[in-house]
């Protein structure tokens, strides 16, 4: 910046004197003399008048012209012009030294941002739900094993969200099993103890509270999953590997898929498949339509290196709002049973059978009630198969997973109708469903 000042001062410099015999005073010792004269009197500046003039006739204000303007004028108007100038150079130099920007920058005026309008419609969605995604710490109790003490350290971590007013929490089963104390973190930083209202590990969905001010709550908007179809966008918002409130989209990649439940290895029906990055720590965490509503909850991941391959799923909301409902109301879930262990899929078709094959039918159980034979050996040691459920109320049953969804849509108490192959012949069965003894 010095180096452009000296410019601008060597362009406005005074003309050079004629040669003389006696030496040039200086201008600052020639106004000195000057002013100590009586009859002295200080010259105006041409400087404003021909400024006008020279705008008015040229229109407009060019450094060529100044420097005609201060040649014009006389040699201490020009000196005192050229201070002026060296003046305010050398106030923008320290202005600009003083605010520490840099001087290149200094007049580069940065044009706003432009977004598309699918981007402007994603950055609001982050805003408008990221406050209703909750951070679930899982702690576990732990004993050291050189100083015997018993320490509460944390063994896992997931996503959750805030379903009402009340300060209830979905989030995963997995999320919270094998924990001895949990503790959810807001958008806002703030953390605080959360109690298990109850939980379905079935369909592997938890239902959590906290005592929070209800203005700090932001319930997320529940929507449907019965009419979504492939291809459509979807979003997912989760802390994976711990970072805060990470935000990822992708679109729907499948629908009607069956996965195990994590703790008990019962399958879930209609899961949504979607390529959005699912990592650990995303599970609990929700996922949304375009409009930033729920349509189900991220659970699992169909990865062999445990990363995202692009195969994610989540549990549709519709499953979801039931299992919620029990669980505020009741604190559990009441899903009928038939009280039956069966053998595995493989097993059977090993035989070269399908449907499911009774292993054993407890006695006061809802099956051994009605009188279905679990499997059993002679007094020979031979083996002798027990019935084989082949259809339950006209449903075909040609394994687990079938048996299980049919039973999904039963109710506790409800009389069903269940066909079996008992050695060469077929009988129809009737058995009255139960709930798991520990719900009753």
């Amino acid at each position: 910046m010095a180096a452009s000042s000296a410019l601008v001062f060597a362009k406005i410099a005074p003309p050079k004197q004629p040669p003389t015999a006696k030496p040039n005073p200086s201008p600052k010792s020639l106004f000195l003399h000057l002013n100590r004269s009586p009859n002295f009197t200080a010259p105006k500046s041409p400087l404003p008048a021909l400024l006008r003039t020279n705008c008015t006739a040229n229109g407009g204000f060019s450094s060529s012209n100044l420097g005609k303007l201060f040649v014009a004028s006389d040699p201490l108007s020009s000196v005192a012009e050229s201070v002026v100038v060296f003046l305010a150079s050398l106030a923008l130099s320290l202005s600009l030294f003083l605010a520490d920007v840099d001087a290149a920058s200094a007049f580069v005026v940065t044009p706003p941002r432009k977004l598309q309008q699918d981007e402007l419609a994603t950055v609001r969605l982050f805003k408008e739900n990221t406050p209703s995604v909750v951070y679930i710490t899982n702690l576990a109790v732990r004993q050291d094993a050189f100083t015997l003490d018993v320490l509460e350290v944390p063994q896992g971590s997931g996503s959750g969200f805030v379903w009402d007013a009340d300060g209830h929490i979905v989030t995963n089963y997995h999320v919270i099993r094998g924990a001895s104390d949990l503790r959810v973190t807001l958008a806002d930083q703030s953390t605080y103890e959360a109690q298990v209202v109850g939980y379905d590990q079935d369909k592997d969905v938890a239902l959590l509270r906290i005592s929070a001010p209800k203005e700090k709550l932001r319930p997320i908007p529940v929507g449907v999953s019965a009419d979504l179809l492939v291809g459509q966008k979807v979003y997912a918002i989760g802390n994976p590997f711990g970072l805060d409130h990470t935000l990822t989209t992708g679109v729907i990649s499948g629908l009607r898929r069956e996965i195990s439940s994590a703790a008990t290895g019962r399958p879930i029906q209609d899961v949504i498949q979607t390529d959005a990055a699912i990592n650990p720590g995303n599970s609990g965490g929700p996922l949304l339509d375009s409009s930033g509503n729920l349509i189900g909850i991220n659970t699992a991941i169909y990865s062999p290196s445990g990363a995202s391959s692009g195969v994610g799923f989540s549990i549709p909301v519709d499953t979801v709002s039931g299992i919620v409902e029990q669980l505020v109301k009741f604190g559990k879930v009441t899903r009928p049973i038939l009280g039956i262990k069966f053998a595995p899929d493989q097993s059977v078709e090993q035989l070269g059978l399908s449907g499911v094959l009774v292993l054993d039918a407890p006695a006061n159980g809802p099956a051994g009630k009605a009188g279905l034979q679990p499997t059993k050996r002679d007094a020979y040691g031979r083996l002798i198969l027990g019935d084989i459920i082949t259809s339950i109320n006209g449903k075909k049953v040609t394994n687990g997973s079938d048996l299980y969804r049919i039973l999904d849509q039963c109710k506790v108490g409800e009389k069903v109708i269940v066909e079996v192959i008992r050695g060469d012949q077929k009988e129809k069965i009737p058995v009255i469903l139960e709930p798991k003894p520990d719900e009753t």
